[in-house]
């Protein structure tokens, strides 16, 4: 006798988000063991002397001790004065003194790709003509 299932697909709420990310790292630990017990965030902004916000990195330690850079924005009339390089290296440092041994990121080809690679970045693979006429670059670096 064939057994036939019936499946809805619909929008998370919160609680559905939550069990989809509690699953993914359960089955992930269950393979490879946390270093790190806790993802923490590292989130930080730069204000300018009106304490306007002009740049920020958002980024988190994962269960394996690495640093994963997710965004870093400087507002485009403060970029190339070091805004950028400054909280990158905040980053990292912190992320070091908490533990982390790698940074991980990815970017466009129209983003920040030749400032990542002077902050001594690695390219580890890309994916051509995503979006169209462009490259999405991943990049690693190891923090000694």
């Amino acid at each position: 006798m064939e057994k036939t299932f019936e499946f809805t697909v619909e929008n998370c709420d919160r609680k559905s988000t939550k069990k989809i990310i509690d699953g993914i790292i359960e089955y992930n630990l269950s393979k490879v063991s946390a270093t790190n017990h806790i993802s923490t965030p590292l989130e930080f902004t730069v204000k300018n002397e009106k304490g306007t916000e002009i740049g920020g990195i958002l980024a988190e330690i994962g269960y394996w001790n690495e640093l994963e850079i997710k965004v870093l924005w400087v507002e485009e009339s403060y970029r190339k004065k070091g805004i950028g390089t400054l909280l990158l290296q905040y980053a990292e440092k912190t992320a070091k003194e908490k533990g982390a041994e790698i940074s991980i990121l990815d970017t466009f080809d129209f983003q920040a790709e030749n400032f990542y690679l002077k902050n001594g970045y690695e390219p580890i693979g890309e994916i051509k003509d995503f979006p169209k006429g462009h490259r999405r670059i991943y990049l690693s670096k190891k923090l000694h």
